[in-house]
């Protein structure tokens, strides 16, 4: 029988025996998981707008607000894959455990100081983030609401990334699951007060998410428990500074690119709202083609969050061969799966443009954006699969600069120039934009290849 926190044989599948198989054990989940939070998200904005319009512009706000709240928890969540999948490859534990509590302590000491701004300057935020009058006060009931559960919501996170690092991705599924049933259930018994449940309103929509992040929480809190790391709550907040320091020097750069990637879909916006034909149509053509894109590359980012552990788990077990062989397996796995879906939906990218848009000068702008982006599929599924593994490796820093190189210096500066100086209007954007996925991605595949990540200590 084994101690709490050993690793057994089955786990060592991570780093032995085929690829195929440890690929399929870490990516499925990861695929179920997106797929719960697109749920979620997706039924928030329903009720939301059977409250009406403006419940839901100030649902859909706040949610892009909130998601800047936690852009830390996602970027420690890298450092703490890369540390603790390092750690469990090499079959030591103790440091995997000790690893987990640090990042974990780190998170929750962010999001305290991070939850006070949200409920002492609530309205300063509010106003300073542009809500219109109209729907000020319900920002300000949401934000204040989400900000309670801002720790929850980062221990959510993290844990998450650690049980995913230690190889048991189902343990995140299972608690994942859990929020999404939970929320899609309280939204509607919340907001409406179904049963012995009071009628909260457009609160309830903020309310169902914090309780449903509460219980996951909770449910993670077991599984530790039943890892037999029920110590790591004891010291949750003794920290060391050498390992802050690991920490911080691997989640920075992944936390500046998801500002720098985010600020670039602002600024895209904002060049598609100066051309000087068809900028509004060009512009939801873009909303809604996004939309469609998320959805299809669903199973990519499941493969890139499989590539991070299992590159950082067999670079622990000294299997760098295994390694680089695991990151082309997944990257030929998901360019070949994205292809294979992007075929039909180029065939069939009217119907599918049709199902969220019903302005004929918008689908016909959104089919050509489809169109024109879905050249880039393989590519962009190269980047993606690379820059998980590279992340696992800890080369953070090498996925920031060939993100933010693609992003700002050759997507945003052609953009302007083929849309508004050379006036090829919204195609001239779309055009920026495969020629910087094709480079993101060509860029990400020499950086795997070239190898330097083998040798980085985390």
């Amino acid at each position: 029988m084994r101690a709490p926190g050993e690793i057994n044989t089955r786990d060592q599948e991570l780093t032995q025996g085929s690829i195929g198989r440890a690929i399929f054990k870490m990516s499925w989940p990861m695929l179920l998981i997106m797929l719960f939070n697109f749920i979620v998200g997706f039924t928030d904005i329903y009720v939301a707008g059977l409250l009406g319009s403006e419940v839901q512009a100030a649902v859909g706000f706040i949610e892009q607000l909130y998601f800047l709240l936690v852009i830390l928890a996602n970027a420690i969540s890298t450092g703490s894959v890369a540390i603790v999948s390092r750690a469990a490859g090499a079959g030591d534990m103790a440091k995997a455990r000790d690893a987990s509590r640090q990042s974990l302590g780190f998170g929750m000491l962010i999001a305290v100081v991070l939850m006070a701004a949200g409920l002492g300057l609530t309205e300063i935020i509010v106003s300073v983030a542009g809500f219109p009058e109209e729907i000020f006060h319900m920002a300000v009931v949401f934000l204040r609401i989400f900000a309670v559960s801002l720790g929850f919501n980062y221990f959510l996170i993290i844990s998450n990334a650690v049980l995913r690092a230690l190889g048991t991705p189902q343990k995140p599924l299972l608690s994942m699951g859990i929020y999404a049933a939970l929320n899609v259930v309280l939204d509607f018994v919340l907001v409406f007060g179904l049963g012995p449940f009071p009628h909260l309103g457009y609160a309830g929509i903020a309310l169902a998410t914090t309780i449903s992040v509460v219980v996951a929480t909770a449910v993670n809190v077991l599984f530790f428990v039943n890892l037999g790391w029920a110590s790591l709550f004891r010291s949750l907040l003794r920290m060391t500074r050498h390992y802050v320091h690991r920490l911080v020097n691997i989640s920075w750069p992944m936390a500046l690119v998801m500002i720098a990637w985010n600020a670039g879909t602002v600024v895209l916006y904002n060049i598609l709202a100066r051309l000087r034909e068809g900028h509004i149509e060009a512009m939801a053509a873009y909303a809604t083609g996004l939309r469609i894109e998320a959805i299809l590359f669903m199973p990519a980012f499941a493969l890139n969050m499989a590539a991070s552990v299992l590159v950082g788990q067999n670079l622990g077990a000294q299997r760098a061969d295994r390694a680089v062989r695991v990151g082309w397996q997944i990257a030929i796995t998901s360019a070949t799966l994205l292809a294979g879906m992007a075929v039909p939906l180029f065939i069939f990218a009217p119907q599918a443009a049709s199902l969220l848009t019903g302005d004929p000068m918008v689908l016909r702008e959104t089919v050509t954006y489809l169109h024109y982006n879905l050249l880039a599929t393989p590519l962009m599924a190269f980047s993606l699969s690379f820059g998980g593994g590279l992340q696992g490796a800890g080369d953070t820093r090498g996925v920031m600069l060939v993100i933010i190189f693609a992003m700002w210096l050759v997507r945003m500066p052609l953009a302007y120039i083929l849309g508004i100086e050379l006036d090829w209007g919204p195609r001239g954007v779309w055009t920026a934009m495969i020629t910087s996925m094709a480079i993101q991605g060509t860029l990400m595949c020499l950086r795997f290849h070239l190898g330097k990540w083998k040798t980085l200590k985390v």
